[in-house]
């Protein structure tokens, strides 16, 4: 590529109002093209620096435009490994019950041990903040996801009122704070790589012929019951127990993932006991 001399690098900054979004996959012709006029339009500004006859405002152009290439490529490369790292990525089952609501989630710990060594391994780091802007009795609670020289900020609203679910004060504020931050941080991982936890998630085949909402519906109260008595045993012995006959219960309505997420209950809730054991 011969290089872009200063007048027509100042008459492509005056044409250069809307740039183009890049394509969604760039081959390497088109990413050495980018390189190529990226490093010429530097040449250029150089070139105009010199030159008396270049206002301000016409440097002030090349500058911009310059940035703006710059921002693309690198949302290109940050979208690129997002696709990659997703790739990767699969469904993420509970290790923990929330005993007021009676439903499942995954803590921060295990979506951090699944999800970091794959988001980092394509480049990604990510950070948490809060920030300004949430409504009355609310935490922002920001994430800053960089990969290379592009950063995107996600951000979501917690409630941080101490209020439990009928409205009374359970928590102190600066308890509701801390567990909002720790929430938000939860939701924002999962949100950020598109990762589900601990649903029943069967592919679709349970609603495919006559009765599947029965045939769910009874998954269900199988599940919730052996929840509820997962939650009951003090023994390593009488979690196993469970497990032996629950087991082939969740098997019998073939139901993967309701089968699967309670083997991970099982088995993270025996490690408790057998550490609180050990103590």
């Amino acid at each position: 590529m011969n290089a872009t001399t200063t007048r027509e690098a100042v008459r492509l900054s005056e044409a250069d109002h809307a740039p183009a979004g890049l394509p969604a996959v760039q081959t390497q012709g088109q990413v050495a093209l980018q390189d190529g006029q990226a490093a010429s339009l530097i040449h250029a500004i150089a070139a105009a620096a010199r030159d008396p006859s270049v206002d301000i405002e016409k440097m002030e152009r090349l500058w911009a435009m310059h940035e703006r290439m710059t921002t693309r490529a690198a949302e290109e490369v940050f979208t690129t490994r997002m696709n990659a790292a997703q790739a990767e990525m699969g469904p993420i089952s509970a290790d923990a019950v929330n005993n007021q609501t009676k439903s499942r989630y995954a803590t921060y710990a295990k979506l951090d041990g699944v999800l970091r060594p794959i988001y980092t391994k394509h480049g990604f780091s990510v950070s948490f903040d809060t920030g300004e802007g949430a409504p009355e009795g609310h935490v922002r609670v920001l994430a800053y996801v960089s990969c290379g020289g592009f950063t995107r900020t996600y951000h979501c609203d917690m409630p941080a009122d101490g209020k439990g679910a009928k409205g009374g004060d359970v928590m102190t504020r600066t308890h509701a704070t801390m567990s909002a931050d720790s929430y938000g941080m939860r939701n924002l991982l999962k949100k950020i790589f598109n990762v589900a936890v601990g649903e029943f998630d069967d592919d679709g085949n349970a609603a495919s012929g006559p009765g599947a909402k029965a045939v769910g519906a009874v998954t269900e109260k199988i599940y919730e019951a052996l929840l509820a008595s997962l939650e009951k045993t003090t023994t390593d012995e009488a979690a196993a127990a469970l497990w032996a006959s629950g087991s082939k219960s969740l098997h019998a309505t073939g139901n993967v993932a309701a089968y699967n997420d309670f083997k991970a209950m099982v088995v993270a809730h025996r490690q408790r006991l057998k550490k609180g054991a050990q103590r």
